[in-house]
């Protein structure tokens, strides 16, 4: 394992302790599996919203563009709330706000009503359950951080799936009013429920293991923001959240233009085999990505996985018009792509400690949306400046690289200069405060 990989975990005191985290695991998982449906499905409700609220659908999406833009720009706030008020109340809360905003969503009239339901409330609840149970799933785990924060992500990534098929099913037998009223319902307990069982680990210890002194508080946001090696995580999860967003945005318009998304491939339509494809793989690589990064290091596993990407989208332009491969290689691309949502957050973690571990991740999701704003717009006005997805391609193969190299080469050795200067006064800081 790296000498830097975990340098700030800590350890549970007990084996009651330990055996009590999976349980949180588990219903880590459960609370984000309950809040991924506003996002997922949102393209299910657009059609009859658009039918009942009027106006026109570029009005409609804003609502979409709210939900995001709360759920990641608010989460410093989000946050620091969880992290002053304990988990289990402000998940709560989250759950019942993601829950309500289908519910009152339902007896929208205007625009300006799915605005302030489904997007305003839906934006806070989804926030505040996202951002504090991956800040929990830090703490439990101090030596599996990146595999436990695999897991909890990947529930929002595969709640939907549960969801899709029933909410589709329900909105053609009992129209959309109906459809929210109920899963509003069923999401919001299902979180609320889980929510009752999660809490803060009962007793961490600060003490020296072979990665060197641990710590058990940490640095706050105050600090963080003033650190270089911040900021370079920071610009690093930007661009891997803007390459992917600009695929996910543009992969259907793509898929026409080179002639695939309507070839059978082993029965089924090439782009929405792709689809359902790319959605199991963006899941499946946030464990297991997590979990690799946990024996040989962050940086090490970011290069690997942020390579993996740049490789699989060269071979994807050039067989661009292969459904077969058109199909495989997309699952590889999201493959290398979705692991940031684990990688990030834990080597944040190692970097800053636990303490302040929600709010400070909080602001580092925050590159995600930015990753939301630009990515769509770019991919459009390349395309549109060119008419080629070529140079499209190019600048994601290009943001793919870029980062997986600032990984291997500048951000592994100045999180070990950084951490060599602040280890030992931070624990011997640490020591104090646990002494209080």
């Amino acid at each position: 394992m790296s000498a830097i990989s975990t340098p700030q975990q800590t350890l549970l005191t007990s084996s009651t302790d330990l055996k009590g985290r999976w349980i949180q695991l588990a219903l880590g998982v459960l609370c984000m599996m309950a809040i991924s449906s506003p996002q997922y499905v949102w393209a299910l409700f657009t059609k009859p919203l658009l039918g009942q609220v009027g106006g026109s659908l570029a009005q409609l999406q804003v609502t979409f563009s709210i939900l995001i833009v709360l759920q990641t720009f608010f989460s410093p706030f989000q946050g620091f709330l969880v992290d002053r008020f304990g988990p289990r109340l402000l998940l709560s809360l989250g759950a019942i706000l993601t829950g309500a905003s289908w519910v009152l969503s339902a007896n929208a009239h205007s625009v300006s009503d799915l605005y302030l339901t489904y997007g305003l409330l839906g934006g806070l609840g989804t926030g505040i359950v996202y951002v504090g149970v991956v800040g929990l799933m830090v703490r439990w785990f101090p030596e599996r951080r990146g595999f436990a924060v695999g897991m909890v992500a990947a529930g929002y990534g595969f709640g939907a799936i549960l969801t899709t098929f029933p909410i589709s099913s329900s909105l053609a037998s009992v129209g959309y009013a109906q459809t929210l009223t109920l899963f509003g319902y069923i999401i919001g307990a299902v979180g609320l429920i889980a929510a009752q069982g999660l809490k803060r680990p009962p007793s961490m210890s600060a003490a020296p293991t072979k990665q060197g002194p641990q710590k058990s508080t940490g640095v706050g946001p105050s600090a963080m923001l003033k650190t270089p090696v911040f900021w370079l995580m920071f610009v690093m999860m930007t661009m891997m959240s803007t390459s992917g967003l600009m695929v996910i945005s543009q992969m259907g318009a793509f898929a026409k233009d080179f002639g695939v998304a309507n070839v059978l491939v082993w029965g089924m339509a090439a782009l929405p085999l792709a689809l359902t494809i790319d959605r199991f793989t963006n899941g499946l690589t946030r464990p297991f990505f997590g979990w690799v990064s946990d024996r040989i290091g962050r940086e090490h596993t970011m290069a690997l996985a942020f390579g993996l990407e740049a490789i699989a989208m060269f071979a994807w332009l050039g067989l661009r018009e292969d459904p077969l491969w058109f199909v495989l290689l997309s699952g590889i691309v999201f493959f290398g792509w979705g692991e940031i949502f684990s990688l990030f957050p834990s080597t944040l973690t190692d970097t800053f400690g636990t303490r302040h571990a929600t709010t400070n991740y909080g602001f580092l999701y925050m590159a995600q949306g930015i990753g939301s704003i630009l990515g769509g717009p770019i991919a459009a006005l390349v395309h549109q400046a060119t008419g080629s997805w070529v140079p499209v391609f190019g600048l994601m193969i290009a943001l793919d690289l870029t980062a997986a190299l600032l990984a291997f080469f500048v951000l592994k050795s100045m999180r070990s200069r950084y951490l060599a200067r602040t280890t030992e006064p931070a624990f011997a800081a640490d020591a104090v405060s646990a002494a209080k």
